[in-house]
């Protein structure tokens, strides 16, 4: 048999690398759906509470239901994954999205509304894990980092989308997401269409491979070749021992290997506040709340509903911005960036909000002011989104000791999803208090933010993972 012409296989690689493009791109749809979910919420909360007449602080629970089912989802996708599949698991969260989306459209009660958000919680918390799992086990070295971004990517043109898609329908009903369109109203619409992306994800779950590290890890080498040979084409058995060692050295985690002096090692702690930080500056106030948030300073509500798009938009464009820079600029120098940027806008649009005036329960924020809290709410957005947004996710991957890696990382997700819980709970009862003061709490954890990333981050960008030492 002739030796394979180096160059010919150089060619394939290339030509490999459009097909495990479009591999990617369908896990990544479990991202956008955690997007799509966890921001559709957004042009629905008035609505929902004038229907069934409850409190802020119910509203603010049903709202945040979703991220209590996302910890527990997120637990449990690695052993689901390594029992069953990663398909499978994509399959099962599909599943869930659509169940999801038909009971939130449906609800009898605030309570039972609440139930289906945890259920959509559970898939968001599946999803988070199992699309950059998979991604990461079917790319090729070289393009493994450009590759996994199109994780955070789909989560924002989600969020995006599930602006658009709530603008859309609250102007076909009429304008208001309480006017009724057909035998529902708009608000079980918004909610109701996640059932199509979720489908979709079904649908796309079916025609790409199952990950060549489960099938060595079940005994399926030939059909891991194959997928291999798909995907890469080159040193395919090489590539058959290596996950053979890897899978033969590979250990669980534990917690009670983060134990350290003060209760945990130092590089554990630093991941957790790393992971609070970038909840408690306030970001999913813009968007879960945003749609409520402008309505609450005199907005009319479908013009709210166009600022949450716009604010979505802003974030893709950041998006794009911190995957293009975070290997150029580094990871601290961004995340010093974003700090800055964030604590300087948000001090700006709560003294925006500060001159909002109420006349008998009814808010209106004069059109100077008004314009200047957009600004700066949207820059708010926009150094998220080019520094905390990415680069929380990239250091969290790569800062702790390949010896407490997996554990520490799950620790430092779970202390996301309860700083993201918390933020979101609060939120309508300190903005019933006082919407500007709400404001300067998270301009102060913004200013924290920055001192955290000074005096505790060290840079990790062209270090290897084996180098990290905590």
């Amino acid at each position: 048999m002739a030796t394979p012409d180096p160059k010919g296989v150089k060619s394939a690689g290339e030509l490999n690398i459009v097909h495990v493009v479009l591999i990617a791109a369908a896990a990544a749809m479990g991202g956008f759906l955690f997007g799509y979910d966890t921001s559709v919420i957004n042009g629905a909360v008035e609505a929902i509470q004038g229907h069934f007449g409850v409190s802020s602080a119910i509203t603010g629970v049903a709202v945040a239901a979703a991220l209590l089912g996302s910890a527990v989802g997120a637990a449990a996708a690695g052993p689901l994954a390594d029992r069953f599949g990663r398909i499978r698991v994509m399959q099962i969260a599909g599943l869930l999205f659509a169940v999801s989306a038909i009971g939130s459209a449906l609800p009898l009660s605030v309570w039972d509304l609440t139930a289906w958000r945890v259920v959509g919680g559970i898939a968001i918390g599946i999803a988070s894990v199992i699309a950059p799992t998979y991604i990461a086990e079917v790319s090729p070295a070289a393009y493994r980092g450009r590759l996994a971004s199109l994780q955070q990517l789909a989560i924002v043109i989600g969020i995006a989308l599930s602006q658009l898609v709530n603008y859309m329908i609250a102007n076909m009903a009429g304008g208001s997401a309480t006017d009724s369109m057909g035998p529902l109203q708009a608000w079980q619409w918004m909610l109701g269409v996640e059932l199509l992306p979720a489908l979709l994800y079904i649908g796309l779950s079916l025609t790409i491979p199952e990950s060549p590290r489960y099938l060595v890890r079940i005994g399926r080498e030939d059909r891991a070749r194959a997928v291999l040979s798909e995907v890469e084409g080159n040193d395919v058995e090489g590539r058959i021992r290596a996950i053979h060692e890897a899978l033969g050295s590979e250990v669980k985690p534990r917690l009670r290997d983060l134990r350290g002096r003060f209760g945990l090692l130092p590089i554990v702690w630093i991941g957790m506040a790393l992971s609070a930080f970038q909840q408690l500056v306030g970001i999913n106030v813009i968007f879960y709340y945003s749609a409520s948030l402008w309505q609450s300073v005199g907005v009319e509500e479908s013009n709210s509903l166009l600022l949450s798009l716009f604010t979505s938009i802003v974030n893709i464009i950041g998006t794009f911005v911190a995957i293009g820079l975070v290997d150029k600029v580094g990871r601290k120098p961004l995340l010093l960036i974003g700090s800055g940027g964030m604590t300087v806008m948000l001090a700006v649009t709560s003294f925006a909000f500060s001159h909002a005036t109420v006349v008998e329960e009814e808010a209106s924020l004069p059109f100077v002011w008004g314009v200047l809290a957009l600004a700066s709410a949207s820059l708010f957005v926009l150094f998220f989104a080019l520094s905390w947004g990415v680069v929380t996710w990239v250091l969290l991957g790569e800062m702790f000791p390949l010896r407490v890696r997996a554990a520490a990382m799950a620790v430092a997700t779970a202390t996301q999803w309860v700083a993201n819980w918390l933020v979101t709970v609060t939120f309508p009862i300190l903005r019933d208090w006082n919407l500007s003061g709400t404001y300067v709490i998270y301009t102060a954890f913004a200013a924290l933010s920055f001192l955290f990333v000074w005096k505790c981050i060290t840079e990790t960008k062209g270090r290897t993972l084996e180098s990290m030492r905590g």
